[in-house]
């Protein structure tokens, strides 16, 4: 006889009863956003004080985050949001947000 229950069919992988309930940690995007900003302006205030090989990371981090941008755009646009949703979101226009943001017409670089 096997001493452990069979996986849930929904979730093979958990056993209801070797798995303790636990409340799930919700974290709220607003909440977590303002928090992004926070850890951005404190990185800023440390450049300004005078950490001058750090404002070529910051320029970095800023490349990078146009592109999380896009790839986030993308997954909107994946899930059923049309570019009217996601303009106004951004407060620019459905043509403004898909010139910035569409893949198709932008040159792939080698």
């Amino acid at each position: 006889m096997n001493p452990f229950p069979p996986p849930r069919a929904d979730a093979p992988n958990v056993r209801d009863t070797l798995t303790p309930k636990r409340r799930r940690r919700h974290v709220e995007n607003d909440e977590y956003a303002a928090f992004a900003r926070r850890v951005l302006r404190a990185y800023a205030a440390r450049v300004a004080r005078g950490d001058i090989d750090a404002v070529a990371d910051m320029v970095a981090i800023g490349r990078e985050l146009d592109g999380l941008i896009a790839e986030a755009v993308d997954g909107l646009r994946a899930k059923g949001y049309s570019w009217s949703d996601i303009g106004q979101r951004l407060g620019v226009t459905k043509q403004a947000a898909h010139e910035r943001w569409s893949r198709r017409g932008k040159r792939q670089t080698p």
